[in-house]
């Protein structure tokens, strides 16, 4: 049994080449909450949506995001209607007592459908107001998540990091607090960070399910440390099952260059620094890292290196194995 932890695209793209070195039958994926968003009145879970259309083979690889051949037509008559009223584009984020109203999965992440800012797949959608009927008729976020994997046919298990709500917030340098998703998508990582807060995670706790699959081995992929694990990390009792399991950590950097994506400026944003030695920081429970044959950092626990970069299954495979190697070294 293993168990992965996925954010953002890095531990996705490495699941694809999970099954050359374990049964995915014996694989549980705990995903990111944390970057959620109640767009117009329905829940969208990016980071659970990656692994869930990767698993069900419909995921837009292009993009790592969304389905493949999807349709825009709501979303592109969204913005038409938006237009023709005179609104402006950008996140509409609703004020704060609507906040804290109505569904508490979705506090502190809610924002306006009017000219929506995120671009919304016609099929996508149609997962989005599925997983939102569901949490409304009274099932957990876990129970909705797994009916869903169901319906995907994920050969391997997948999990929510909470049912409680979790929202992470950037603060820029410029006194603004933006959801990550209004930091990310529509603003292009473009604020200076400040700081990054984990709205709610004083309050959450991961689900019996996810105590028990954090007994097991645990390989956290090339992730963002801030904005995709850190969440998971900040909700009470996680951090400490990872002290007590094996953890392997594959870096998104080769030394001081990032792979893709805002790490780099996020881990600056929050003193730590930008690099393969600050995701060692960031990880002080980790047992082992898989770093890039080219990367110039020497931890102080097991390494095993490979060529890190994921553009294939090929790739996906070799760095796969390379966990499981490390994960074998420190068993």
């Amino acid at each position: 049994m293993v168990t992965f932890l996925a954010g953002g695209t890095g531990t996705p793209k490495l699941l694809e080449g999970a099954s050359a070195r374990w049964d995915l039958d014996d694989v549980t994926v705990v995903a990111n909450t944390g970057d959620d968003v109640e767009l117009g009145g329905h829940l969208v879970c990016p980071d659970v949506d990656t692994v869930l259309f990767a698993g069900g083979d419909v995921l837009d690889r292009e993009r790592w995001w969304g389905i493949d051949g999807d349709t825009t037509e709501t979303h592109d008559e969204l913005s038409r209607l938006a237009a023709a009223a005179g609104f402006e584009d950008g996140p509409r984020y609703l004020d704060d007592d609507a906040q804290t109203a109505g569904r508490a999965i979705a506090r502190w992440r809610r924002f306006s459908g009017v000219a929506e800012f995120m671009e919304i797949g016609d099929r996508d959608r149609a997962v989005h107001l599925t997983r939102t009927g569901l949490l409304d008729e009274g099932h957990t976020l876990t129970e909705v998540i797994g009916t869903l994997a169901d319906a995907f046919g994920l050969a391997v298990d997948l999990l929510p990091m909470s049912d409680d709500p979790v929202a992470t917030l950037v603060h820029t340098e410029a006194g603004e607090t933006l959801h990550f998703q209004g930091y990310w998508v529509a603003r292009r990582g473009e604020p200076a960070v400040a700081d990054v807060e984990f709205r709610g995670a004083d309050a959450a706790e991961p689900t019996d399910e996810v105590r028990s699959a954090l007994a097991e081995p645990v390989v956290i992929g090339p992730s963002n440390p801030v904005t995709s694990i850190g969440p998971m990390l900040a909700v009470s009792g996680i951090e400490a099952a990872l002290e007590a399991t094996p953890v392997v950590a594959v870096s998104p950097f080769v030394g001081d260059e990032v792979f893709s994506g805002p790490a780099a400026e996020l881990m600056a944003g929050v003193g730590l620094e930008p690099s393969t030695a600050g995701v060692v920081d960031a990880y002080p429970f980790a047992d082992a890292f898989v770093l890039d044959d080219d990367d110039p950092t020497e931890p102080d626990r097991h390494v095993e290196r490979t060529d890190t970069r994921l553009d294939d299954v090929d790739d996906a495979e070799r760095v796969a194995r390379a966990c499981g190697n490390a994960l074998e070294a420190v068993s």
